[in-house]
């Protein structure tokens, strides 16, 4: 499978130095550096019996693609140490609109979602009609706290899930284990 793509010659000689283009990306993404690394811990969500349901998750964070996109991978497991949650997302910038984007990959569904640093984390929500589902994130001495709200017009928000994670340490993921030349 070949993701990559080829110019024919005349077209080729025309095309612009990205440079200019993924230092801008590099520049946006360093915002989000404090969430590079390993990190565990706990983590709720809310089922539809209203009952809180109790994992431990995991994350692991890092840049890609030459520090223009960061890729995140979490799993959640069970008190049993089954995996019972698994996603996976790509988080990039770009220059011409000076936005974020987060593709998100879960539970079998995926999507693009507005993604936006704070000065201590971030935020990213998902348009669920005339609902809002608003995540959002501190990171601070060693800890990522992240929150999930459902917003809904004239109610107040509605916690559904929290986690608190510690950071574990570095990660040399995604950049690990390349297959080189030879």
């Amino acid at each position: 499978l070949c993701i990559g793509f080829a110019l024919p010659p005349a077209a080729a000689q025309g095309r612009p130095d990205p440079a200019p283009l993924m230092a801008a990306q590099r520049e946006a993404m360093a915002a989000l550096n404090a969430m590079n690394g390993v990190w565990r811990g706990t983590a709720w969500t809310l089922l539809p019996s209203g009952e809180k349901h109790n994992i431990v998750q995991t994350e692991r964070i890092g840049p890609f693609l030459d520090g223009t996109v960061k890729v995140i991978e979490g799993r959640g497991y069970e008190a049993d140490g089954k995996l019972s949650f698994n996603a996976f997302g790509v988080v990039s910038f770009n220059p011409a609109t000076r936005a974020y984007n987060f593709r998100s990959h879960a539970l079998g569904q995926s999507g693009d979602f507005l993604f936006a640093p704070t000065a201590d984390g971030y935020t990213w929500e998902i348009p669920a009609g005339p609902m809002t589902i608003r995540y959002t994130a501190v990171i601070k001495d060693g800890t990522l706290r992240e929150v999930g709200d459902r917003i809904a017009p004239g109610r107040e928000p509605m916690r559904f899930f929290e986690m608190t994670l510690q950071r574990v340490g570095d990660s040399d993921w995604p950049a690990a284990g390349v297959i080189g030349p030879k």
